[in-house]
């Protein structure tokens, strides 16, 4: 086992019975969204590496809009 997981589970044998279910969960589920985060950067810089983005005009969004609420 890493450090950093020998870590986790001292930290978690440390608390009470009761709470270590909810404790593991909660880190668990805060892992998958770095997890999920992680991917979604990484698909972005691909994005931008493959030429796949455009610069984002704001005034010219601005415009499209209000013409959009215009009709």
């Amino acid at each position: 086992m890493t450090s950093a997981a020998e870590k986790a589970v001292e930290a978690l044998e440390l608390l009470p019975e009761e709470m270590q279910e909810q404790a593991a969960e909660y880190l668990l589920s805060q892992a998958r969204k770095f997890r999920a985060l992680k991917q979604a950067i990484d698909e972005g810089f691909a994005d931008v590496d493959a030429g796949r983005v455009v610069p984002w005009d704001l005034e010219e969004f601005l415009d499209q809009a209000r013409a959009r609420s215009r009709k």
